[in-house]
């Protein structure tokens, strides 16, 4: 039974769900950033996945990120699954502007993760939501 890690519970909020994914919201207000955590247990690896489990994920990170891009107004999104510290399989999406604080660097270790103001928590979930609606999403 897929059960989530409690590091990304405590880091993220949901925002919904996909057929293969649960979309999570990091807490950082620094940037977008969303990581897909595909709901199968005991997996760490994308090629760990069945065949048809990959491809829908590389249709649900593809749409994510092409939602995420235009919402933002990106220069670059950076997608991975590093998956060093949380092995449970999970894909950060991370909209990149050049005028972010990390940029051009990685957002990793670049900047102390910065708490959502009262209230725009809320509002980013609605916003994403909003963004995502298609016939498979399911807003969390």
């Amino acid at each position: 039974m897929f059960e989530l890690d409690y590091r990304l519970e405590n880091d993220c909020v949901g925002i919904g769900s996909l057929p293969l994914c649960t979309i999570l919201l990091m807490k950082d207000a620094n940037y977008p950033w969303l990581i897909l955590v595909p709901q199968r247990s005991d997996v760490s690896e994308i090629y760990q996945l069945d065949a048809d489990d990959q491809e829908q994920l590389i249709w649900e990170s593809s749409f994510i990120a092409e939602r995420l891009m235009a919402e933002f107004d990106g220069d670059k999104m950076n997608i991975a699954a590093l998956g060093n510290v949380v092995p449970q399989l999970h894909i950060h999406h991370v909209v990149r502007t050049r005028s972010d604080a990390a940029w051009p660097k990685p957002v990793w270790g670049a900047l102390p993760a910065q708490a959502y103001a009262a209230g725009e928590l809320e509002q980013r979930v609605a916003q994403l939501a909003a963004a995502f609606v298609t016939s498979t999403f399911k807003p969390a």
